[in-house]
């Protein structure tokens, strides 16, 4: 689908369509890049998309990319119909290892054109708070925020985890 090369870093991300041979993959990089952040809450509905590629996106008028270097899957990325006019930005990920190589660029890029293809007017995403490098990538590319939401997670009989999560929208059409 599409190739990017840093010059600098002389490694080649080669971007293609999900299949199913990928789920393993995908449901790995989903949990630890959110790891990392700190933004994870553990496995709940919240996730179900994750474990059903196939419905959520590729057979609804959506998109699902995979992006692979060195041989291994490091990045990936999807769109989700929410409506005749507008899609969602979903599961952007891109291993730590990977990061500042330029791949959230190509992923979100790619997906903004797909969307275009598809017809959609608007894309919208959200991203929380504690996903700083996310933030400064949606907002130099047109992303407006435009509210907030805040989830809070059971990690024990009388404890929670918040998380806040910015809402963000850019017309494409």
């Amino acid at each position: 689908m599409a190739s990017y090369q840093t010059k600098e870093e002389q490694h080649m991300l080669t971007l293609r369509r999900y299949t199913p041979t990928d789920q393993a993959a995908v449901e790995a990089l989903h949990v630890f890049a959110l790891q990392q952040t700190g933004a994870y809450l553990g496995r709940g509905p919240w996730d179900d998309d994750i474990y059903a590629i196939e419905d959520v996106y590729l057979n609804n008028q959506g998109e699902f990319l995979i992006g692979e270097c060195d041989g291994r899957l490091v990045a990936m990325g999807a769109l989700r119909r929410t409506d005749a006019e507008r899609a969602e930005i979903k599961r952007m990920r891109v291993h730590p290892d990977y990061q500042g190589r330029g791949y959230g660029q190509l992923l979100l890029h790619t997906l903004e054109q797909r969307a275009r293809e598809l017809g959609y007017r608007i894309l919208h995403l959200d991203t929380s708070l504690l996903q700083l490098p996310a933030r400064k990538l949606y907002e130099k590319n047109g992303f407006r925020e435009v509210g907030r939401d805040y989830f809070q997670q059971q990690t024990g009989a009388d404890t929670y985890q918040p998380l806040e999560v910015i809402l963000y929208e850019k017309p494409i059409a």
